[in-house]
């Protein structure tokens, strides 16, 4: 939503359940025809949650996108009138949108608390800018490593840093165990 844009008066965020893999499509729907229904004045802001994904497929790094609550999308808008009465036309649109299973309380949605969208927002915003691992490890275990000088070699989780994406791993060279640091997509977990 545009800086300089101020939401009026009854404006909520509610929670609108989309069929799996569809969010995107729909939140796209949502913000490219709202201007061609003359909702701007109903609709203001739709959320989808994303964070990065690491995945290392066939020795290559690749980076994902992945949500953070699959099957949702998050609209910010004006649905109830002054009685409290639901509005028909924002209703049918979002209702009516491709892809879209429906609101989540049905006929009657009940719009999210302010600390639920601040709670969602904060989760957007602490996986931005950070790659987060497709798989997670446990310290103390056994490990491949699959990129880097170290390549084939296998070896046991000392430390995990999340904050820095990184792991200490204890590596067996010439019969002593070496602390290797590397990052989560560099090893593969051992088949066991």
């Amino acid at each position: 939503m545009p800086a300089d844009m101020t939401v009026p008066q009854g404006t909520q965020w509610f929670a609108v359940h989309t069929l799996s893999g569809q969010e995107g499509k729909v939140k796209l729907y949502i913000e490219r025809f709202r201007k061609v229904e003359e909702l701007d004045d109903h609709i203001f802001e739709v959320l989808l949650p994303t964070e990065q994904v690491v995945e290392v497929k066939r020795g290559k790094k690749t980076t994902k996108e992945r949500k953070l609550i699959p099957g949702y999308v998050f609209v910010q808008m004006k649905l109830y009138d002054e009685n409290g009465m639901v509005m028909n036309k924002p209703w049918y649109f979002v209702r009516e949108a491709p892809g879209v299973i429906g609101f989540v309380g049905g006929d009657r949605p009940s719009p999210l608390r302010p600390a639920e969208i601040e709670d969602i927002r904060t989760r957007v915003e602490a996986a931005s800018g950070k790659e987060v691992p497709k798989v997670s490890y446990e310290v103390g275990e056994e490990v491949k490593i699959n990129d880097g000088p170290f390549l084939n070699l296998t070896g046991r989780i000392d430390e995990i840093d999340p904050e820095r994406g990184k792991l200490k791993i204890s590596v067996s060279i010439f019969g002593r165990f070496t602390p290797v640091e590397l990052e989560y997509w560099q090893i593969e977990r051992i088949a066991s």
